[in-house]
């Protein structure tokens, strides 16, 4: 009785779980363009360590670069340019605030002309913030060409051009590790060594 009890019972059991399916593993769907730029232009909080080449006309100069980005504040350190040693710049709602390897400490038209002065031209750095993130300034028109991969290739915005070579995944996102910003003689190159979330 004991042995048909155990037979009965095996055989539900084989019932049951043939009439399982198996899940589907699906990789997910890949986002278009016009999803991820929305979800990277919302970036507010990154931080980036690499490499910066500027040249403009004959002149240029090239330095280290960590950049800090928390909502509208931006903070830059750039080591070594054009051989001050350092250079510390700040831009938030206040205003821009440069200060010198030599620790001098200037604000507003006089941080513009310091910054242009260091790097060869004023730098666009309301629209870098999402340019380095390989998105468009929303507050601008803006014309993008766009890789097989859903990614930036080539925008044209402000009178800027920016290029994206390569990228990197983080945290999720595909993120420019190559990009080149060029206006006129103007030509800036980052590349990044290291991104952070």
């Amino acid at each position: 009785m004991r042995a048909a009890l155990t037979i009965a019972a095996s055989l539900l059991l084989l019932a049951g779980c043939s009439t399982l399916k198996p899940r589907e593993s699906r990789a997910p769907a890949a986002q278009t363009w016009e999803q991820r730029l929305p979800a990277l232009q919302a970036i507010t909080q990154f931080q980036l360590d690499g490499r910066l080449a500027a040249t403009s006309g004959n002149e240029g100069f090239s330095a280290g670069v960590r950049w800090r980005q928390d909502h509208d504040s931006a903070t830059l350190d750039l080591s070594a340019p054009l051989g001050f040693g350092a250079a510390h710049v700040e831009q938030n709602a206040a205003g821009l605030t440069v200060t010198s390897s030599r620790g001098v400490t200037l604000e507003g038209a006089a941080a513009s002309e310091e910054l242009a002065k260091t790097l060869g031209f004023e730098p666009p750095l309301r629209s870098l913030r999402y340019w380095v993130l390989g998105a468009s300034d929303p507050d601008f028109a803006s014309q993008e060409t766009i890789d097989d991969q859903q990614r930036l290739a080539h925008l044209e915005q402000d009178g800027w051009q920016v290029d994206y070579a390569q990228y990197t995944q983080v945290a999720g996102q595909w993120l420019p590790q190559q990009l080149t910003v060029t206006r006129q003689s103007l030509r800036l190159k980052l590349v990044v060594n290291a991104w952070r979330l």
